[in-house]
């Protein structure tokens, strides 16, 4: 039998966006957040860098705003940027006044002497940190308020499989009613009924074969969402991060954009610097520029990475800006204080997702997307740096506010849910097919749909992703499910979306470079994808 759980507000990612809804609305409702693995193990206690917002009264909303346009190539939505940075300020006193231990600076010129660094794309230090790990401060706090909360409930090592909607229940009410959750500790499905359900699970990284992200980056909000009826917009773009650092048991240790923007140097093997041949900004040009160019680099020269030079810098400056990555690189013996760090372009954020507006509301009525899962039109062709996190919180008191102003004393919707049914599936004797899919998808989509793209590669990544898809369809419809079954499919139907959406794009824009089509059009238009046979109930207009 089904174990069913009912809530008001059913959050599927225990990330910053995710946690920050659900600490804002438990006073109002009774909530669940779901997590993959531990609450701790999505992207955002990973990051390193910071969160750029106007905190300093020599800038200014209106600079912030140029510099997000500007790295962003023209598809920016202006009203979603004037949204996000506008509030800003504000997001950052929300994230303070949880606890979150930001790094101060008696010498800073803000009111609170924060320390604010400046990264790649930025006019001005406006990105506020905790040392080199603000990611884990936030988590951490975040995490800490919400096992302390009244009304909601955590719930670890779960991995949502689908949404519920009007089509289970033959309802001729667009809606979204909950999901079917996959309880990998005890393999087992389970029913999470709730009349709110939120998308914050991340980008879809883990379809590259070298990425910065964790494992659970799979895309599967924006399949799920896809699935359910919702519109994904500008997929075709996805940042990668110029500097990875390059070792075979490093995995994916992203070194921070800060390291640049405190004046570290790339080099080549012999001692050279490079970016002034790609770049008048040097290290500090956004990231599709410093990635294409160390991928140029590394093609030209037959290398297999470049390095990431800051030794210049005194080693007490050194340790108290970066000890995160001075530790980290130690262990692989690489002392950043006198030596050079190998360095390579790795898939880092999916700018585009589940369009949305600036409520986070879906095309589908009660589904929201917040974070990196969804698309609000702040990052356009290309994400300026540290915007990630502020968009998570913007974006997610936002919704909540939203959500807030639909909450009535009456509990989740009292139709009834049909159980999760496996009676026609088995289990899986074949598990090796999901493994070599696996790593044939993420191979081919790094070859194929990686930093420079053509019309022959894009082709031949279709007509891959085409058959992958079908035979993915056929195990799931014949076995019961599995961690790595669930995140495979959602993989495949995302780098299905990805692929889509740069055939769309003939030009080179941002993220999106094509040596078939050099040239950036003079009009920016999104690429829209639309699920066939779907209405979409709600008036969100991605166009310009």
């Amino acid at each position: 039998m089904t174990t069913k759980h009912e809530h008001d507000v059913l959050v599927i990612g225990s990330g910053a966006a995710g946690l920050c809804l659900a600490l804002e609305l438990s006073p109002h409702a009774k909530i669940a957040v779901i997590s993959k693995a531990n609450l701790m193990a999505g992207s955002t206690s990973q990051a390193q860098g910071g969160i750029a917002a106007v905190l300093d009264s020599t800038d200014s909303v209106d600079a912030h705003q140029v510099d997000t346009l500007t790295a962003g190539a023209g598809l920016c939505h202006d009203d979603a940027v004037h949204f996000t940075v506008s509030n800003s300020s504000e997001s950052i006193q929300w994230l303070i006044d949880q606890g979150v231990p930001f790094t101060r600076d008696p010498g800073a010129s803000n009111t609170e002497n924060y320390h604010l660094t400046k990264e790649g794309g930025h006019s001005h230090r406006r990105v506020i940190h905790a040392a080199d790990a603000t990611g884990y401060a936030v988590s951490s706090t975040l995490i800490q308020k919400a096992k302390q909360a009244e009304n909601l409930e955590l719930f670890e090592n779960r991995v949502a499989i689908d949404l519920i909607t009007h089509r289970h229940t033959g309802n001729d009410q667009p809606e979204c009613l909950g999901a079917y959750v996959f309880n990998i500790a005890e393999d087992r499905v389970e029913l999470f009924q709730a009349r709110h359900v939120i998308l914050a699970t991340g980008g879809a990284s883990k379809v590259y074969l070298y990425t910065s992200n964790q494992d659970g980056a799979s895309g599967d909000g924006i399949a799920m969402a896809w699935r359910a009826g919702c519109r994904v917009a500008n997929m075709e773009f996805n940042q990668f991060h110029p500097t990875c650092l390059y070792h075979p048991q490093a995995k994916s240790f992203l070194i921070t954009e800060a390291l640049r923007g405190e004046g570290a140097k790339l080099i080549l093997p012999n001692g050279e610097r490079f970016m002034q041949r790609f770049d008048s900004r040097m290290e500090l040009a956004p990231r599709d520029i410093v990635a294409r160019a160390i991928d140029h680099e590394m093609k030209r020269l037959g290398i297999d990475c470049v390095y990431l030079d800051i030794s210049h810098k005194s080693a007490e400056f050194i340790l108290e800006h970066f000890p995160t990555a001075h530790e980290r690189c130690l262990t692989f013996g690489i002392d950043i204080t006198k030596q050079p760090i190998p360095v390579v372009p790795a898939a880092h954020y999916t700018c585009g997702g589940v369009i949305v507006d600036n409520k986070g509301r879906t095309d589908v009525p009660n589904l929201y997307a917040i974070g990196e899962t969804s698309f609000t039109g702040l990052h356009g062709a290309n994400r300026l740096a540290s915007n990630s996190l502020l968009e998570c919180i913007v974006y997610a008191r936002s919704a909540a506010a939203e959500i807030r102003s639909q909450l009535t004393a009456q509990n989740a919707s009292s139709l009834t849910l049909p159980a999760w049914d496996e009676s026609q599936v088995t289990d899986s004797d074949e598990d090796v097919i999901i493994a070599h899919n696996w790593e044939e998808l993420r191979r081919f989509m790094w070859d194929y749909v990686g930093i420079v793209r053509t019309n022959k590669r894009l082709q031949r990544a279709k007509h891959r992703v085409d058959m992958l898809l079908q035979e993915i369809d056929e195990f799931y419809s014949n076995y019961k499910v599995s961690n790595d079954l669930i995140e495979l499919r959602n993989l495949a139907v995302v780098a299905d979306l990805i692929i889509r959406s740069a055939q769309q794009r003939r030009e080179s824009r941002g993220l999106h470079y094509t040596l078939d089509y050099p040239q950036t059009e003079t009009t920016a238009i999104d690429t829209v994808l639309t699920p066939e046979n779907t209405a979409t109930s709600q008036a969100i207009n991605p166009e310009r």
